[in-house]
């Protein structure tokens, strides 16, 4: 064996040893991931991510996805000629809207995802909230301020929810079945209305029942960032309200560190905002001393 391959081979062992202290750390854990963005839109990105998943299955860490797929049903609706109306970054969902939404979600997306991890030798199921009342919705309410009087109003988003009780159980006997759920953003409400529901928010909700190990963020940003351009690599609450006051986190950062904070305040031990576009991102998160993300605690 010439040196170079022992090089490799040595490398490798030595990425497995590295490892092997945080495999028995998370053991029996379950890990929340929210899967979206350029992760999920690239033939390679989501190969890798589904051999991910199902690695993290076989060294005994549970995961459970939910997915988003915003982008997916925008071509959705072109295609149909229906048109979208956004108000602050959410789409204004019509009784039409919110079928397409349903179809390309749980019809496509998840079936995608979890044929992608089958493929990779894992087991998956496809859920949405709506499977075994797993999550009842309530209508989101939003305001705005009025651009003449700056009177806050009641603006209608249409058939937009946001979770209000989760109901772990099916999840915890899918997860003891040796199966990974992977989960549409779609719920009914008490009264059985159809609700989209915001990825990043059902996910959110979803660790939050679980008591997850940890809550996973996949992004298309490295995390949360300084005013230099360097990753903030952990935070605490007290950070993050001084972060904000300074303008350091704005924009869309805002309601990502806001559903991580919700999310580990809701039990959750830890919630981490990474690149989703980085091969083995979460891999490299929780198995190594670094990580590549910010983690956020309560």
């Amino acid at each position: 064996m010439v040196d170079r391959d022992k090089k490799k081979l040595q490398k490798k062992a030595a990425t497995l040893i590295e490892a092997l202290p945080y495999l028995r750390k998370y053991a029996g854990d379950i890990f929340v991931i929210k899967y979206g963005g350029h992760a999920m839109g690239e033939p390679a990105l989501s190969r890798q991510f589904a051999e991910d998943m199902t690695l993290l299955k076989q060294v005994g860490i549970h995961p459970v996805i939910v997915h988003g797929g915003g982008p997916q049903i925008g071509k959705m609706l072109e295609r149909l000629s229906i048109k979208s109306e956004f108000i602050d970054g959410l789409r204004v969902t019509c009784k039409a809207t919110v079928e397409v939404a349903e179809m390309v979600l749980c019809g496509n997306i998840c079936k995608s995802i979890v044929a992608d991890i089958q493929l990779a030798g894992g087991r998956a199921i496809g859920l949405s909230g709506k499977d075994d009342g797993m999550v009842t919705a309530v209508k989101m309410d939003r305001t705005v301020p009025d651009p003449d009087s700056n009177i806050e109003q009641v603006i209608d988003l249409g058939f937009v929810g946001e979770p209000s009780v989760v109901d772990p159980r099916m999840l915890q006997q899918t997860i003891e079945a040796g199966i990974i759920p992977v989960i549409s953003p779609i719920a009914s409400g008490a009264d059985g209305t159809t609700y989209n529901i915001n990825a990043d928010t059902m996910a959110g909700a979803v660790a939050g029942a679980l008591n997850a190990r940890r809550f996973f963020l996949l992004t298309d940003v490295p995390g949360v960032l300084n005013k230099d351009g360097e990753m903030l690599t952990e935070l605490t609450k007290v950070d993050i309200d001084r972060l904000i006051a300074d303008g350091t986190i704005s924009g869309g950062m805002l309601p990502k560190v806001a559903t991580c904070l919700k999310a580990a305040e809701s039990g959750v031990k830890g919630s981490v905002i990474l690149d989703g576009r980085v091969l083995h991102a979460i891999l490299l998160e929780i198995f190594t001393e670094s990580g590549v993300g910010t983690l956020i605690r309560s």
